[in-house]
């Protein structure tokens, strides 16, 4: 309440007093009014003289507006203005995915799709409204041990790493302080490891030399013939090559920054008849701009190839590259990793037991010769 005396004016509810203009420095009314609403009592200001324009006229309809409700009171509209400011600075798991989904969106992954379905069907409901800081070791096992109950392990995986990578964002971002706790993972066993035989392979390489798409039919040997990544083959830009070195230049690898990998001469051949647009991809797509999706193109030639239905086009390769050369006996594990650009050892060891079973057969054959030999000896003594 001001502490002047207060001067009525011909309006109800309305008052004024003398105060000193910052404008002009001279002597001006400052009004006020006073009303009940919801059985409360109001007093507030509404504005000055001259820095306001207002008028006994003005703080009258503006009192009327209040009471009706259609314009919050001065305490309303500054609780309002800090609820608007608290919430920018909450950031929720919604809030957070809706920042994430919209940047990963701007760079077209494929992936994107199967994110969106997981966070809506599995994490929105059950942490949507929370802030990261306030989950706990105790709600992320109760949240995992549900998933198991409905989903394989892999897929509940995925659901978790979904999560985390949207708490990730948020703290990469630096909106958000970091996880105190590490999210546990389950545990999967069924790491699928596809391979080609001699007579499907042979299939595939027909069907792709049968393929009327050039581009589609290149695409698919890069992915045999260096085990690259459907992501990385999408990147691939035609500076990337160094056919003087003899090196692929990887863009944004899981593997991390900077990785290459050597470009062997059949890798070359194919790039060298690969058809050069006005675009910088090596395989472009539409309009110039980096190819996002060639599922149904490479489809048709795993069908003509008839090769198997769970057999997946262009992982599978990826997988078909790294058992042939772990099979052959003539690379180790680390040059293995190395080529495909895994982080740890650990992702490169499902393939151990196929080096494995070539050195097996190989100390047979040395023990074979032996007794060979040995036999030799008897018959001709």
């Amino acid at each position: 309440m001001p502490k002047q005396n207060r001067i009525k004016t011909n309006y109800q509810g309305v008052y004024y007093i003398d105060g000193i203009s910052n404008v002009n420095n001279k002597a001006e009314r400052i009004y006020y009014i006073f009303y009940r609403k919801n059985g409360k009592q109001i007093e507030e200001k509404v504005g000055r003289q001259f820095k306001d324009d207002m008028t006994p006229a003005k703080a009258s309809r503006l009192r009327a507006l209040r009471i009706e409700g259609k314009q919050l009171s001065n305490e309303d509209r500054r609780n309002k203005e800090k609820e608007i400011h608290l919430a920018k600075n909450i950031w929720t798991i919604n809030r957070l995915w809706n920042e994430f989904h919209y940047q990963k969106s701007e760079e077209g992954l494929k992936s994107l799709r199967d994110d969106i379905i997981r966070y809506n069907k599995h994490i929105a409901d059950v942490f949507g409204e929370k802030e990261p800081k306030d989950l706990t070791v105790t709600e992320i096992d109760s949240f995992r041990i549900e998933l198991l109950k409905h989903l394989k392990p892999a897929t509940a995986k995925q659901v978790l790493i979904l999560l985390q990578r949207i708490i990730n964002f948020g703290f990469n971002k630096q909106l958000i302080p970091p996880l105190t706790f590490k999210i546990q993972m389950p545990k999967v066993y069924n790491l699928k490891t596809e391979d080609l035989t001699p007579e499907m392979l042979k299939k595939l390489l027909k069907a792709i030399d049968e393929d009327d798409d050039i581009q589609t039919a290149n695409f698919v040997k890069i992915a045999l013939y260096t085990g690259m990544r459907r992501s990385e083959i999408f990147r691939l830009q035609w500076e990337d090559i160094d056919y003087q070195h003899g090196f692929i230049y990887l863009r944004d690898s899981k593997g991390g920054p900077d990785q290459k990998i050597p470009l062997n001469n059949a890798a070359r051949s194919v790039f060298k008849c690969q058809p050069k647009t006005d675009s910088s991809y090596v395989f472009p797509g539409r309009y110039g701009g980096q190819l996002t999706d060639n599922s149904i193109s490479i489809n048709r030639i795993k069908k003509r190839a008839g090769l198997p239905k769970d057999f997946r086009p262009l992982h599978g390769l990826r997988h078909a590259y790294a058992s042939m050369l772990a099979s052959s006996g003539k690379v180790d594990m680390y040059t293995l990793q190395k080529l495909l650009t895994h982080k740890s050892p650990q992702m490169t060891q499902r393939y151990a037991h196929l080096r494995d079973e070539t050195l097996k057969k190989a100390a047979e054959l040395a023990g074979e010769i032996i007794e060979e030999a040995g036999r030799r000896n008897d018959s001709s003594g």
